[in-house]
């Protein structure tokens, strides 16, 4: 039953990083901490190795869904080029610093966000015509604190950098194909900082690297491998701001129950 609900878990996530241009963390963290401690995983790692889990399956369906905006024209490698770089700074510095923190309060922390990230994707308003991407100085700070976030929640940075990217009147086709983009990176960066910080840690479930369960990592990564095209094409059709409010809703309710459980 759990495989299966790891492939599940891919398939969501892999149409989520196609459909919106994020990675789906948002969604697999909270799922993970249900389905953990019904196969036995427990103790005070425990949400670690959800998100450690979640970022590095993300990289697998990032690779695809990449590709497949390419194919549809959407990526601006000139702002991939320009923000990539603080992403995975930002995701290297959030892995560590999640290490550092008690599982319960790393959950709160994840809540907390999850719902901020909610309202924003819900009730986010169109920005002025006249803004514009900042220059390179604090184009780097927003970037590393984005990664750092991301990398904290478990997720590719996609539910930050979108908005940030219809902020500035990059428009929807391309803000979303771009934060998709970014997520490889980030998931990169964040997933290998949460192995290397696990990799000396006692008591770790068997099959795991680092903060990484690997049998999870397997059933995700393939389903999300397989869907995020799907995602990819169905973001070039369906009426976008009907997805997000739907998406909030569902991460409003997530978001809770990390605070309250």
């Amino acid at each position: 039953m759990e495989y299966l609900l790891f492939a599940i878990l891919g398939i969501v996530g892999g149409v989520a990083a196609g459909l919106l241009g994020i990675g789906g963390g948002l969604i697999m963290v909270p799922v993970l901490l249900m389905i953990f401690p019904t196969i036995g995983i427990s103790g005070p790692h425990l949400v670690h190795i959800a998100i450690g889990t979640s970022l590095a399956a993300i990289v697998f369906a990032s690779i695809t869904s990449v590709y497949s905006h390419h194919r549809h024209g959407g990526v601006l490698w000139d702002v991939f080029a320009r923000f990539a770089p603080g992403m995975a700074l930002g995701a290297i510095l959030g892995s560590t610093v999640a290490h550092y923190l008690p599982g319960n309060v790393l959950k709160i922390v994840f809540g907390v966000l999850e719902i901020a990230v909610a309202l924003q994707m819900a009730f986010g308003k169109t920005p002025p015509a006249s803004r514009q991407l900042p220059g390179i100085v604090p184009l780097t700070g927003v970037s590393s604190t984005f990664g750092a976030i991301a990398s904290i929640m478990g997720m590719g940075g996609g539910a930050m950098t979108t908005p940030f990217f219809l902020y500035c009147n990059v428009t929807a086709r391309n803000a979303i194909a771009t934060s998709a983009s970014l997520t490889l990176p980030t998931a990169f960066f964040g997933a290998a900082g949460y192995i290397v910080s696990g990799w000396t840690i006692a008591g770790l479930p068997e099959m795991t690297a680092g903060y990484v369960y690997l049998p999870a990592l397997a059933g995700i990564a393939v389903f999300s491998v397989l869907f995020a095209p799907i995602g990819a094409k169905l973001a070039q059709i369906l009426p976008a701001l009907m997805l997000k409010r739907i998406f909030a809703f569902v991460l409003m309710g997530l978001g809770i129950h990390m605070i309250l459980s």
